[in-house]
């Protein structure tokens, strides 16, 4: 197999990235926008040792479950790359990625319940971070090309909040207006690296985020009165990241005018939000997820809960006012001032945060006398640490809640607390993030006698 050659694939799978997923003479070929089932002329872009990548020149039989969309740099940029297949075989899709997962592990016994599907299938994103870069000569905004850092200019980002796109784009017109240069990575200069909007679908609020390369420059004080001028624009902060890095947000922000917050809800508990604070994606479903995970919980008015990866708070208050207390756990300091301030805004006197690292924060508590019935966890994609799944157990609560972002994680980190004497009967999926291959999904482990 040669980088170029053109050959005819028979599709029969899905990858975990959702690539079609071929077999040639012996080597995998993972084909981008393909569906199982469908025949498909394929040029192959990069060979490897055992499996190569291609794209589709040619449909030669089509996929009865293939979607016809306009805007094809959904999909090859890796912004939408579900949007090409209907919803309801998405769904399938995902409880399929923990199927496999808990086969693997032999844990095939497990139950998996049917993907909760989102209450909005597009135009769900309460947020957009979107890179900024000079296509052509001209300030552009748009997402990179799936493994690569080749900006697709876009102004319709399909999962955002049509709102969003709104405000992306007049930003983005008030930039070239001004003539504030895009940021150039390979010098590590030019102003603009991402623009970064934040909406509330509550009240309506918007805050825009420049993530500039200097804390100022020169068009700021105009650009800043005509972002002003943006209907329904409430906020604008300036986010300082100097450094030649990957990561978009810098450590310092500066607030050019309005609130340094915004507010938001999670069914009826209110949240001040703050430009670099973590605030689940999806504001309609995130509700019906945490809904599911206190549901499985089974939780009594009596519990001591333990919200550990707190954050502002979002998880524990929602399960405040189901229990006697609950106390959270949270490296960032700024989260946990924003926790309390939160718990303060709802009436929730049940609830406090403190800055901490959960695997030594738990212990303690447990060695100064406190019981705890449940904790709940939602860790970032790389899943729980040895040691912070060392410190839960020793804690001894009946049930540990589990909401993950990653499922390979996930079932890994079961598998260790079952070694710790945990079990939980099934996985539940929910879809956080329709149009794109990412599943979350909630367990409860409960303690064996």
């Amino acid at each position: 197999m040669e980088k170029n050659q053109i050959i005819d694939l028979e599709i029969t799978d899905l990858s975990y990235e959702a690539m079609g997923v071929a077999h040639h003479e012996g080597m995998t070929v993972f084909v981008n926008n393909a569906l199982p089932g469908e025949i498909v002329s394929a040029k192959i872009l990069k060979v490897k040792k055992s499996f190569a990548f291609a794209k589709i020149e040619e449909i030669k039989k089509e996929s009865p479950d293939r979607v016809d969309i306009k805007l094809n740099q959904w999909v090859q940029t890796g912004l939408a790359s579900l949007a090409h297949i209907k919803y309801d075989k998405q769904l399938e899709f995902k409880r399929n990625q923990v199927v496999n997962l808990l086969k693997k592990a032999h844990l095939e016994d497990k139950e998996v319940g049917q993907t909760l599907a989102s209450p909005e299938e597009t135009g769900y994103r309460n947020k957009a971070q979107v890179p900024v870069r000079e296509v052509d000569g001209q300030l552009e905004i748009g997402f990179f090309r799936r493994h690569s850092h080749d900006l697709v200019p876009l102004t319709n980002f399909f999962t955002t909040d049509p709102e969003i796109d709104r405000v992306l784009v007049a930003v983005r017109d008030i930039l070239r207006a001004h003539h504030v240069p895009a940021y150039d990575e390979i010098h590590n200069q030019g102003e603009v690296r991402y623009l970064d909007v934040r909406r509330s679908k509550d009240s309506g609020e918007i805050m825009v985020i420049l993530v500039c390369l200097h804390k100022d420059f020169d068009q700021l004080p105009a650009v800043a009165d005509d972002i002003k001028k943006i209907d329904k624009v409430d906020s604008l902060v300036l986010n300082h990241n100097p450094k030649k890095t990957n990561v978009i947000l810098g450590k310092t922000d500066y607030l050019i005018f309005g609130n340094p917050q915004i507010v938001d809800k999670i069914g009826d508990v209110k949240f001040r939000i703050s430009p670099e604070s973590f605030f689940q994606i999806n504001s309609l479903q995130t509700p019906r997820l945490y809904d599911l995970a206190i549901k499985n919980a089974d939780l009594k008015p009596s519990d001591v809960v333990v919200d550990a990866y707190s954050g502002i708070g979002t998880i524990g208050l929602s399960v405040a006012r189901h229990v006697k207390s609950v106390r959270g756990i949270e490296v960032v300091g700024d989260a946990v001032k924003d926790a309390n301030a939160n718990a303060e805004l709802n009436g929730i006197s049940n609830a406090k945060y403190v800055t901490g690292k959960a695997e030594k924060v738990m212990p303690r508590w447990a060695s100064e006398g406190m019981k705890t019935d449940v904790i709940f966890v939602d860790p970032p994609r790389k899943g729980l640490t040895p040691e912070f799944i060392d410190a839960a157990v020793t804690t001894g609560p009946k049930k540990i809640v589990y909401i993950s972002c990653n499922p390979a994680t996930l079932v890994r980190d079961l598998q260790d607390f079952q070694k710790h004497g945990y079990d939980f009967d099934r996985i539940d999926p929910v879809d956080m993030f329709p149009q794109t291959p990412h599943v979350e999904a909630v367990t409860v482990l409960t303690k064996e006698n």
